[in-house]
């Protein structure tokens, strides 16, 4: 029995050096590799660097960051023209919906209605009265449509276009 756990160790320990020779040159910067020489071979960021907080240029996280920036602002665009849909002409000109009758409609297509209204009113596309809007308590608040975002769509394409020939793209 003891000579069947040896050879067991001796095959175990065989395939780990295996591993750990394939393996070397993705660990050589890996943090927890006895090779790792700290973070002197990445740039120093301050706080005051315009880049600070930002992923490094042409990175996968950066990409994956304005992906998901793209993917918002076509959820904003969805749901101002669901209020001019559902919406009706305002004295002043622009087009409201109530609250309860776009949270009923819109929650069909996404379920983050309130968040996607916020980021609206962040780019002046809506008003709306009050810090939040919660179901039910705001059901009768009007929502104003002030502008249909063309300028948006625009935007969109534009950055669409710039993730086509991201340069992470190539090593997807």
């Amino acid at each position: 029995m003891a000579q069947r756990r040896t050879l067991s160790n001796r095959r175990l320990k065989g395939q780990v050096a295996m591993w750990e020779q394939r393996d070397a040159p993705k660990t050589e910067e890996a943090i927890f590799s006895s090779d790792w020489d700290g973070f002197s071979h990445m740039q120093s960021v301050h706080g005051n660097d315009p880049n600070y907080g930002r992923p490094m240029a042409g990175s996968r996280t950066e990409f994956r960051g304005k992906q998901a920036g793209v993917h918002i602002s076509n959820e904003v665009v969805a749901l101002c023209r669901t209020i001019c849909e559902l919406g009706t002409p305002l004295p002043d000109g622009s087009v409201g919906v109530s609250f309860g009758l776009l949270f009923e409609a819109y929650t069909k297509i996404s379920s983050k209605v309130v968040g996607i209204l916020l980021r609206a009113r962040r780019q002046k596309l809506v008003a709306f009265e009050g810090e939040m809007l919660y179901q039910r308590r705001d059901d009768d608040v009007i929502i104003r449509l002030l502008q249909m975002p063309d300028e948006l769509e625009a935007d969109i394409e534009r950055r669409q276009q710039d993730l086509a020939s991201h340069p992470s793209k190539a090593k997807h």
